[in-house]
């Protein structure tokens, strides 16, 4: 079974910048395609960007151009890193890992909570 984990959640201020690390372990083969989306009080779940193995990105129009994802093949880890911060980007983050081959599936983690004040 492969495990996600997310971290590096907290409380800042508007404009202010949060780094999010999701590391990937267990037995698996290569992640294709891991992806950070987030979810506000009220609202449904939404994707936020994705990167693929070959380091190929997308973003949601919300993110774009303040969030950057980036992945550590070696590592087994994806980063969010999240620069001005509105209090809009307030919600859980969770980090997803889709894998092919020895451990094939869709893996969640349990969520970073991600709090931005005004």
């Amino acid at each position: 079974q492969v495990q996600v984990a997310e971290s590096g959640g907290g409380l800042v201020q508007a404009g202010g910048s949060l780094r999010l690390s999701c590391a990937a372990s267990g037995r698996h083969s290569r992640i294709n395609v891991m992806a950070w989306y987030r979810q506000a009080p009220g609202k449904q779940r939404e994707l936020v960007a994705t990167v693929t193995s070959g380091a190929g990105t997308n973003y949601a129009d919300s993110v774009e151009g303040r969030f950057t994802i980036s992945r550590d093949n070696a590592k087994n880890t994806v980063y969010l890193q999240m620069n001005s911060l509105k209090p809009e980007d307030t919600a859980v983050y969770y980090c997803k890992a889709s894998v092919v081959g020895v451990g094939a599936g869709v893996y969640w983690g349990q969520g970073t909570q991600v709090t931005v004040s005004s």
